[in-house]
């Protein structure tokens, strides 16, 4: 009844505002804002420099907030001795961080695209550095995780605005690249967090995990100095700030605009992820090969120092095989982007179709980076022995971290140009919701040696970016919601 109410609310005062019914001729809020500023140049006169200063500040939030995931890692042997636990308990504090990243994005998200995507990127970061910093003199375990689960909750929050934000700035051509970019700061983190925690805290205590986090967070924040509004319907909205104030009718009260936030919008990424099937199936495949990734946080250091004897700092370096996989998915996404969706969309732009291409091809790295898991896992599950040289195990971790990037990057661009920029920081937040979820709790009840397991499902789940690809159009055009219908 209430959730009725304040769509009432909510949709008559957006039917009553006359700004959004006079510019709905003249601009498309679903296409780039850069677009939109080459059609109309008193909108918007130094896009150029605007968007240039846009795209630094998702980067750097991307890479402070993955950062935080792993860095705490190489503390858990400091915090069992400090605080007298056992592995478990000390675990806690990056479940409560990685579910913290889970349910930020679930607010932020549909707010940014009610009330905009400045205000995330402008307070969620140093809120979420403050508490960074508070956990470093947590005085016990208890603390410790409250304090994460805050820093997680803020710091996860321009997660899924980045989405959103990339959607705002480039037309599905550039698409690519840029998210390409983008996402893989999100791997970037975890690829540099164990190194750095190794070091201060095998020097310096865990407490300096914290403090090193705090750091990165507030020198990532300097780009956000530079950023402006990028949602094009808010822009529109307060360029016509006069027309507003002179119509008392033009906007919703701000208690109905809150109630329809909390009750509507908020519920919209849990919504995606249970009804439709894109957002679900994809969702649980990358939040699968999230959770790897946070085994391997505990996995990887375990095995290197009772096999081969490495110290914490040494067993950091071997995540730098993860970032060499990264890298080399970065290429490939580039070559199969220009190999299929740009060749499609120079097809499409003769044919006078406007260079519009179907999402379904943009799973061609989800296809080929599948082969990518389960391989890297059984290489890695049957070669971590004492008989065995550490190179070849450590190589092993290369072909996981390019399918994962692969596949993480390819679903986030499905789902950007599968929704489009007015819904797709919620599909992307539902996505999200799972992929820290998993990450966050697997480690707790995952025994570290079942790594073959591991493998299996990553065989099983093999298929998903084949059936989309092949069955998508079909998906998409019985969607809930407004969605890209054009077929494959």
């Amino acid at each position: 009844m209430q959730i009725h109410a304040a769509q009432k609310t909510v949709s008559a005062g957006a039917a009553s505002t006359k700004i959004e019914e006079t510019e709905a001729a003249e601009v498309d809020p679903s296409l780039p804002l850069t677009g939109q500023a080459e059609r109309n140049s008193s909108m918007w006169q130094s896009h150029q420099f605007f968007a240039s200063s846009c795209k630094y500040s998702p980067y750097s939030s991307r890479i402070a907030n993955a950062f935080g995931s792993s860095v705490y890692t190489p503390a858990i042997p400091y915090v069992m001795y400090d605080f007298q636990i056992s592995d478990t308990i000390a675990t806690v504090p990056l479940t409560t961080y990685a579910l913290g990243l889970s349910f930020g994005p679930m607010l932020s998200a549909p707010i940014s695209e009610t009330v905009g995507r400045l205000g995330t990127y402008r307070y969620a970061v140093p809120i979420s550095a403050l508490f960074t910093l508070g956990a470093g003199f947590a005085p016990n375990i208890a603390a410790l995780c409250v304090l994460r689960l805050f820093a997680g909750l803020f710091g996860g929050a321009p997660l899924s605005v980045c989405a959103g934000t990339s959607a705002d700035l480039f037309r599905p051509k550039e698409r690519a690249v840029a998210g390409t970019l983008l996402l893989y700061t999100g791997f970037l983190g975890p690829a540099v967090g164990p190194i750095v925690g190794g070091f201060v805290t095998q020097h310096n205590g865990w407490k300096w995990s914290q403090y090193a986090l705090a750091i990165i967070m507030i020198v990532s924040y300097i780009p956000v100095l530079f950023l402006e509004e990028t949602y094009l319907k808010i822009i529109l909205r307060r360029n016509a700030k006069a027309e507003s104030a002179a119509n008392p009718h033009a906007k919703p009260a701000a208690k109905a605009l809150l109630l329809g936030i909390l009750l509507i919008t908020l519920l919209r990424p849990l919504k995606m992820l249970l009804t439709e099937p894109i957002v679900a199936f994809l969702a649980l495949y990358v939040a699968f090969n999230f959770a790897v990734l946070f085994i391997f946080f505990g996995s990887i250091p375990l095995r290197f120092e009772s096999v081969y004897h490495f110290n914490r700092g040494e067993s950091g370096l071997v995540f730098l095989a993860i970032g060499l996989g990264c890298k080399l998915a970065i290429l490939t996404l580039v070559i199969l982007d220009k190999l299929f969706y740009q060749e499609e969309y120079q097809k499409r732009s003769m044919d006078g179709q406007l260079g519009i291409v179907a999402p379904e091809h943009r799973l061609w790295a989800a296809m080929i980076g599948s082969f990518g898991m389960p391989i890297g896992l059984f290489w890695f599950a049957w070669s971590a022995r004492s008989d065995v040289h550490w190179i070849i195990p450590a190589l092993a971790i290369v072909p996981y971290g390019w399918g994962n990037l692969c596949t993480y990057v390819s679903a986030c661009l499905y789902l950007v140009d599968t929704y489009a920029a007015l819904t797709a920081a919620s599909a992307i937040a539902a996505n999200g919701l799972l992929r820290y979820i998993f990450g966050g709790t697997f480690p707790l009840f995952t025994i570290t040696r079942a790594t073959s397991l591991l493998g299996f499902v990553a065989l099983a789940m093999l298929p998903i970016p084949w059936i989309l690809y092949k069955w998508g159009p079909n998906i998409r055009a019985h969607s809930n919601f407004e969605t890209n219908k054009i077929p494959e």
